[in-house]
């Protein structure tokens, strides 16, 4: 009979997504938040990639990663928002066991992929900043492509081990996920098994992601930093600091709430179970919809193309 219980649990058919425990009478008002950061996600993703591909003097390096970090943000936030209102507005927090090894593989997956974009923005301010005259014959469309095939493999290759362990796992406790996605660590709490190489995994490759693209944009910005100060004119030094303010911005909005939602999520044991799910809401949604902002208010080229592009509708119609 035990054998036949454990075989019958190993793959269950679905699980159930409870939401934020002890939160449910405010429901529909997280929702509130959570739906307008999405719709401004989507909008202000798209416009960004919309007017880059119309405005022919944007097809350059620096906006080619702006264009991979939109796409990468409307993947992360449509992967996760959707669901997230489901439940807030239906209750309907089933989700197929296969559905959420899938849901889980794109949150991980594009997380990584956009600290490597980060990472990728940062070599491109260093280069455009410390070696000007090259920049068009280091930064070519061929390398461009190379980074761009780079961040898909490296995003693949850190988090399908973690989808292949946890489909792997045998699942007798219970279906209900407390959370209201398919996080990593939520799904494998649930196992009857051992757990402790999908932890130890987990926190290397987030040790390893973070702290070493970290790490690098920190020693590119040194070296920014350094060559901007060197040059003779103020008015060049606040125009080199400037080209860097939205990138600047970008990497504060993406790396703050992440660092805070590994490290209470790992540590932060006497943390309530509702803060948790909460920052994890906030690392997935904010930065998404604060990126197209950032760079739409801090990088003139990119007003001007919406402006242009605006204009071009109205004439149109």
């Amino acid at each position: 009979m035990m054998a036949a219980f454990n075989s019958s649990h190993v793959s269950p058919s679905s699980f159930s997504l409870l939401g934020i425990p002890g939160l449910e009478a405010a429901y529909y008002w997280i929702s509130i938040p959570l739906s307008s950061m999405y719709i401004v996600t989507v909008l202000g993703n798209c416009t960004i990639l919309i007017t880059i591909k119309m405005e022919q003097s944007l097809h350059k390096p620096m906006y080619l990663f702006l264009c991979m970090l939109a796409v990468i943000d409307l993947v992360l936030s449509t992967s996760t928002a959707p669901k997230m209102l489901c439940i807030f507005w239906f209750r309907a927090g089933r989700i197929t066991f296969n559905a959420c090894l899938v849901q889980m593989f794109f949150i991980h997956v594009f997380s990584i992929m956009e600290s490597t974009v980060l990472l990728g923005m940062a070599f491109d301010r260093y280069v455009a900043i410390c070696n000007p005259l090259r920049y068009e014959s280091i930064l070519t469309n061929t390398v461009m492509a190379k980074i761009g095939v780079a961040v898909i493999l490296r995003g693949t290759v850190f988090i399908a081990p973690i989808a292949l362990l946890v489909s792997r796992l045998p699942y007798c406790r219970t279906n209900v996920i407390i959370h209201t996605y398919c996080e990593h660590m939520a799904v494998v709490k649930l196992a009857c098994a051992d757990i402790l190489i999908n932890i130890v995994y987990g926190l290397v490759v987030a040790l390893l992601v973070v702290g070493v693209d970290l790490l690098f944009i920190t020693l590119s910005y040194c070296m920014i930093a350094r060559a901007v100060l060197a040059l003779p004119s103020k008015d060049a030094r606040y125009k080199a600091f400037s080209t860097c303010a939205a990138h600047v911005g970008v990497i504060l909005v993406s790396y703050t709430p992440a660092l805070f939602s590994i490290l209470t999520h790992r540590f932060g044991h006497n943390v309530a179970p509702h803060v948790h799910i909460l920052l994890a809401n906030f690392y997935l949604l904010f930065p998404p919809m604060l990126n197209p902002i950032v760079y739409g208010v801090k990088t003139r080229e990119i007003r001007v193309g919406v402006s242009h592009m605006l204009q071009g509708k109205k004439g149109i119609s």
